[in-house]
């Protein structure tokens, strides 16, 4: 009797183990098609650490100074210049900045430059930051 109890909870067991496997393998497999279904449809993508570049750069991402604090919104990239928003603007204008001030993009731009430098070297138009090409 007690072989046939050991043998039967052997196998319930190795069912339930099964199963905790396989419940497993379906939400590695969900969370998987998730990361993809949001970087096809944002254009955001989720590799913390992942650098893209200038080219990286969209509308509406967030300008973060290196300092860590928020300078502003995108609005365009113009030639080298990148055009922030006017409703994120303390003076409701809009202000451009060199994308040599970017130092990586990934889902925000970050500048190589704190707020306080950012905010006293902006310009009002892409030429007189000498952004034009």
């Amino acid at each position: 009797m007690a072989k046939l109890i050991s043998k039967k909870m052997s196998q319930v067991g190795s069912t339930a183990t099964g199963a905790v496997k396989n419940v497993g393998n379906n939400i590695a497999n969900g969370t998987e098609a998730a990361i993809d279904y949001v970087m096809d449809t944002t254009g955001i993508e989720t590799e913390e650490g992942k650098d893209f570049g200038v080219a990286g750069i969209k509308e509406h991402m967030d300008v973060i100074a290196s300092c860590g604090k928020k300078v502003g919104v995108i609005d365009d990239v113009e030639a080298d210049a990148i055009k922030l928003t006017r409703k994120d603007s303390p003076d409701d204008q809009h202000h451009f900045i060199p994308v040599s001030w970017v130092a990586r993009v990934d889902g925000q731009v970050h500048l190589n430059k704190n707020s306080k430098e950012a905010v006293a070297s902006w310009k009002s138009d892409s030429t007189s930051c000498g952004c034009d090409i």
